[in-house]
């Protein structure tokens, strides 16, 4: 039998290779007071986004429950013995807790599982998914799907822009700080991925000038096996991105992805994001 992957929507992974690498996704909640969404399945991006914008409700995350996790693992069970679950930094979602939770749960099923922590959100989680589930789908054994998850952590980099920080202060997910810059002096916030935590990579004047700040994280980085740009309502932004990595590396095919709800609650519209696998 061969090794199954299993993720959170946090990885942000368009799904069409979901499908096509054989990769089950477990969706993040999103509630807006009472009504609870599963992300990814209960409301569209469009729709979510004008809804983030215009609620007087500011919307919250949760991690999927053990429950959750120990009938996926269940379901995934079926085809294989042996699963990689890998999931969104438990620096900043307890999704990977629970998900520990779910595998004690099945701790007599004769399903081995291992979990890990991307070290990150958003594409830089799903192309460490991408990473293990080829190799699964290439047929190596359980430990060597591991290796290849955590040599992908390894290798990966990630810059982003936020149009503005509003959004990831109402959520806890970055010190005030910057918000008090930002409303002062009316700077966009750039931010980066270290040790599974997001930090801050500095300020800029404008949007053009993050935007610009990408560009020179693309040229900075190459060579490089993997580029994915992420964006919660600015496609054009995301397409413009793309078509310059393609115009200076021919070679390289950028993955352009819409930033999912479980991450969009906390990076607001505007949201630029670039994830890199060295």
């Amino acid at each position: 039998m061969s090794v199954k992957i299993v993720t959170d929507s946090a990885a942000d992974l368009p799904p069409r290779l979901a499908e096509e690498l054989d990769i089950t996704i477990i969706p993040i909640y999103i509630s807006f007071g009472d009504k609870v969404y599963r992300d990814g399945v209960d409301m569209a991006p469009n729709d979510f986004y004008s809804k983030l914008i215009s609620s007087p409700v500011h919307p919250f995350t949760s991690a999927p429950s053990a429950g959750d996790f120990a009938q996926t693992y269940t379901e995934v069970a079926r085809d294989t013995n042996q699963i990689v679950s890998i999931h969104i930094t438990r620096r900043h979602s307890g999704t990977y807790d629970v998900a520990l939770l779910g595998r004690e749960i099945l701790k007599k099923a004769r399903c081995q599982i291992e979990i890990i922590d991307s070290q990150g959100v958003s594409m830089w989680q799903g192309l460490v998914t991408l990473a293990a589930a080829r190799a699964a789908q290439a047929g190596c054994e359980l430990h060597e799907v591991v290796d290849a998850a955590n040599e992908a952590i390894m290798q990966m980099r990630a810059l982003a822009l936020l149009d503005t920080v509003e959004y990831i202060i109402r959520g806890g997910r970055i010190g005030k700080a910057i918000s008090r810059l930002e409303s002062v002096l009316n700077l966009k916030a750039m931010l980066t991925l270290r040790k599974g935590e997001l930090r801050p990579a500095g300020v800029v004047r404008t949007r053009g000038k993050g935007i610009e700040r990408l560009y020179e994280f693309v040229r900075s980085a190459f060579p490089f096996g993997e580029l994915a740009i992420v964006y919660s309502t600015t496609f054009e932004d995301a397409q413009k991105l793309a078509d310059y990595t393609t115009s200076l590396f021919p070679n390289v095919v950028p993955e352009v992805v819409r930033l999912g709800s479980a991450l969009g609650v906390h990076a607001g519209p505007g949201a630029l994001i670039i994830a890199i696998r060295l």
